[in-house]
């Protein structure tokens, strides 16, 4: 088969899309065939850095097209490997002199430069983001790893999208054993197509079907990093800045980037500050329902007759009255989510504002409510990351409360963390190091001690290095 009928034959495959593009050039009787995708490739380095310097060859030899070229990455490929390196970006260069077929990674994305991302933003620290470009983000991890411990491993996950996962750990410390499991399970994965990391989590988790999030995820480096230093694995998906990083236990959702950069006193009272805040947040509305229907015994006389004189005129029950005010503030969120930012802010505000004092003055509903739910609602967002589980543990505690009393609340509570107890992901429990009670981890529990004391790695998961520092 000449090369133009080889290039046809290609085209057809790629269903003659709009960005398929191919040159031939002809010299002494002899044929070069290039083809590439003109939406990934650079045209100016193919022309400056490919088409010319062969053009100049007098005899297009296989070898005198593969001297010529000026690019570090070229490779040979199989008859099977054209479609997939096309699609990646690739210039495939045919010769009429030779079988053998040349790859040129010559792509061009337009990429988003580091960052401070929105979802971790620092006091002091380190400020860059990873972005969506996989290159990019494993020269964050590069830069800070100036060793050869560093593996990196990629694979191809997804039969339509073909997106590239790259799993890095830091040989000597990481369990080899999580390494494998992990490679195995991202290996058997079945699907037409991976969008963004967290189309892996369901995979990568032993209860795929749970509330609660069983892997950790960070758009910021140098916590990915950090997680590396412990002897975690970490997973980056090409096209997300979102990197998966596993073991995960439940207490790293109580630890946050500032904790590491400030006086290690003022970082343990803040992480206390967020255990009473995901309390309030997590049983706050239906603490207040079991105690105004079923043990108003036990509130002070003085906020009894407070409560009792703001809800005489209310026409729903206590219930429906933190239920629906519950709604409002969820609504509320939603649409500043998705509403443009400089609307959003607005609208929350706005809307809080108007409709809470509006709804109070109407007599629809009752300033302790308000403040009840109002608290609650912003203690979410003292652990964000939970704050969709929690949310939800919310809603189900209120209708505990409100259907049995504290006696419910307690029950559930019992259950939930019973359930809790029950999780584990590769090996590491997902209370500890509460439950177990590993004492060298609380180094970094709810009290952070000096960063002088942290000697070991965490023994919540097995590393092969548990020794950080003499």
């Amino acid at each position: 088969m000449n090369i133009s009928k080889k290039m046809e034959k290609i085209k057809k495959e790629l269903h003659y899309s709009f960005d398929v593009t191919s040159r031939l050039l002809t010299k002494n009787g002899d044929e070069v065939g290039f083809i590439y995708l003109k939406s990934f490739t650079d045209n100016l380095i193919f022309s400056s850095a490919i088409y010319e310097p062969i053009s100049k060859c007098e005899i297009l030899t296989f070898e005198n097209i593969k001297n010529f070229i000026q690019s570090n990455d070229i490779k040979e490929i199989k008859e099977g490997e054209i479609l997939e390196n096309i699609m990646k970006g690739a210039v495939v260069v045919f010769s009429s002199s030779s079988p053998k077929i040349l790859s040129i990674d010559i792509q061009k994305f337009n990429a988003r430069a580091p960052s401070e991302p929105p979802t971790a933003p620092v006091i002091q620290g380190p400020r860059e983001g990873f972005t969506e470009d996989i290159k990019t983000n494993i020269g964050l991890l590069r830069k800070r790893f100036f060793s050869p411990n560093l593996v990196l491993k990629n694979l191809s996950v997804g039969k339509e999208t073909k997106t590239t996962v790259v799993v890095a750990y830091l040989h000597g410390i990481a369990d080899r054993k999580v390494v494998k499991e992990v490679m195995k399970k991202l290996k058997n994965i079945d699907t037409d197509g991976v969008v963004d990391s967290y189309y892996l989590m369901p995979y990568l988790t032993s209860r795929p079907n749970s509330l609660f999030k069983q892997i950790g995820n960070s758009e910021k480096p140098d916590i990915v990093s950090a997680k590396l230093l412990e002897g975690r694995v970490a997973i980056l998906v090409d096209n997300t800045p979102m990197v998966l990083t596993l073991p995960f236990v439940i207490l790293e959702e109580m630890q946050n980037t500032n904790d590491y950069y400030t006086n290690y006193i003022y970082a343990s009272l803040l992480r206390f500050i967020r255990m009473i805040g995901i309390f309030l947040a997590l049983l706050g509305p239906g603490v207040y329902i079991a105690l105004q229907l079923f043990h108003y015994n036990v509130l002070p006389i003085k906020y009894l007759i407070t409560i009792a004189d703001s809800t005489q005129q209310i026409p729903f029950t206590p219930f429906i009255e933190i239920l629906f005010i519950s709604l409002l503030f969820q609504i509320l969120y939603e649409v500043s989510l998705r509403l443009p930012s400089y609307l959003g802010l607005a609208t929350s505000v706005v809307g809080a504002l108007i409709l809470g004092d509006t709804g109070v003055k109407a007599g629809l509903i009752s300033p302790p409510a308000v403040i009840v739910v109002a608290i609650a609602k912003i203690a979410l967002y003292t652990i964000p990351e939970q704050s969709a589980q929690t949310t939800v543990l919310q809603f189900i505690f209120l209708v505990i409360g409100a259907s049995v009393g504290l006696l419910g609340i307690v029950g559930g509570l019992i259950y939930v963390i019973a359930y809790l107890n029950s999780i584990e992901n590769f090996g590491a429990p997902y209370l500890a190091p509460f439950s177990p009670f590993i004492i060298s981890d609380n180094k970094d529990g709810v009290v952070r001690a000096p960063l002088l004391n942290m000697k070991t790695r965490p023994k919540s998961f097995h590393t092969e290095n548990i020794r950080r520092q003499k």
